[in-house]
């Protein structure tokens, strides 16, 4: 018997499905044998050098070592504010357009804090991030699944939408490039998307983790470069994947004002900002040199052009991914995405993350990432074909 009973936020948050399966990995890992895991989202590479430099000269600071600015330092807004404006076309006012986060992750259940009530709905991707459900649960609010098919290129059909959960929805979230699809969005979806926002009044949080990293040249789109989106919502940016900067915990929301404060208000609540040499090392990120990036990005296309094609090869028929470091497999006949996965791991000793983690229509595919070397990557692949799985 608990002696401190728990609240009932507490006990609404949605089970944590990949603790199960780091628990499964470390399982097959203490029993001696070598694992590659591929189910993981955690950036492999370190964080480049000139930005940790930028940390190391900046954390002797004494006024460092202070509190911050309740809303973050005005030269790393600006900075965020200036990276957009070079990167993607759009001219935000850092003061007033611009929330500093701990990481995305904070922002994207934080969002959900300052706009659902109780019996609210979001509108949600599924298969999706987990963690918009953890807010949305919080504010005590209901969802709605918006499914992500192949067959409509992981978009989802606005019109597909019951008319009265339209009318319900307060909020809604996006992804692109997309987890665990892999899937991007065009400027005519997002044009499409701003005009169903406007109609029904709802709240868009389009998720850009994964902004910087398209393929085949092509550079993934902004929600707020389509015309009128600050109008309808914000996009939360994190340094985690295009810098590495994943333990870092640096982040922000940028679009409109008025959802901006409400995210400020509630996080005057909770922090302080980040540590001032983390501000500096981030404002680097976002102003110095881009070439680390752009090598970034080659090298998970590299991994890529690697990995599908030897997939392909074995009858494996899966599509190559157009934007993140994520590969969305379709499971073979005869098995459930955690059936097949359980497989991989136990016999293969592959660890690959089942796609009904992300929701009911993620059944039928696991999630790979492009997180580890290409010589593991066809190691992973050789293993794979060992089993005979495919004609």
């Amino acid at each position: 018997m608990e002696k401190f009973k728990r609240s009932q936020t507490l006990n609404r948050l949605p089970d944590q499905f990949f603790a199960k399966l780091v628990k499964n990995v470390n399982d097959i890992v203490a029993q001696g044998h070598d694992v590659i895991n591929l189910g993981q989202g955690n950036p492999d590479q370190a964080t480049p050098p000139h930005i940790v430099s930028s940390l190391q000269q900046a954390a002797p600071n004494p006024l460092y070592h202070k509190y911050s600015p309740f809303r973050g330092y005005d030269f790393l807004k600006e900075a965020i504010a200036e990276f957009y404006r070079v990167e993607y076309n759009v001219t935000v006012d850092p003061q007033k357009e611009v929330a500093v986060l701990f990481g995305g992750k904070a922002g994207l259940v934080e969002v959900s804090q300052c706009y659902l009530n109780k019996g609210d709905v979001a509108l949600v991707p599924d298969p999706g991030y987990p963690d918009y459900l953890s807010g949305v649960a919080m504010a005590e609010a209901d969802y709605y699944p918006m499914p992500l098919t192949a067959e409509n290129d992981y978009l989802p059909n606005y019109e597909s939408i019951d008319e009265q959960i339209s009318q319900q929805a307060k909020l809604m979230f996006l992804n692109y490039p997309n987890n665990p699809t892999a899937g991007v969005a065009t400027s005519s979806f997002f044009e499409e998307t701003v005009d169903f926002a406007k109609k029904h009044e709802i709240l868009v949080v389009h998720d850009f983790a994964y902004g910087a990293i398209g393929f085949d040249g092509e550079k993934p789109l902004s929600f707020l470069q389509t015309p009128n989106a600050k109008e309808t919502g914000i996009e939360i940016y994190t340094l985690s994947k295009t810098y590495n900067m994943a333990g870092w915990r640096v982040g922000f929301a940028i679009g409109n004002e008025e959802v901006i404060e409400s995210i400020n208000l509630l996080q005057d609540h909770y922090y302080v900002s980040l540590f001032p040499a983390v501000q500096e090392a981030a404002a680097q990120a976002l102003r110095g040199p881009q070439a680390c990036v752009e090598e970034l990005v080659e090298m998970y296309e590299r991994r890529r052009n690697a990995f599908i094609p030897r997939l392909q090869q074995m009858g494996w028929d899966v599509a190559a991914p157009k934007g993140s470091f994520f590969c969305w497999l379709p499971v073979p006949e005869g098995f459930t995405s955690e059936s097949f996965a359980e497989l991989l791991l136990k016999e293969a000793h592959v660890a690959v993350a089942p796609g009904v983690g992300f929701g009911k229509y993620g059944e039928g595919y696991v999630r790979v990432g492009l997180l580890t070397d290409e010589h593991r990557l066809l190691e992973a692949a050789q293993r794979i074909e060992n089993l005979n799985l495919f004609p």
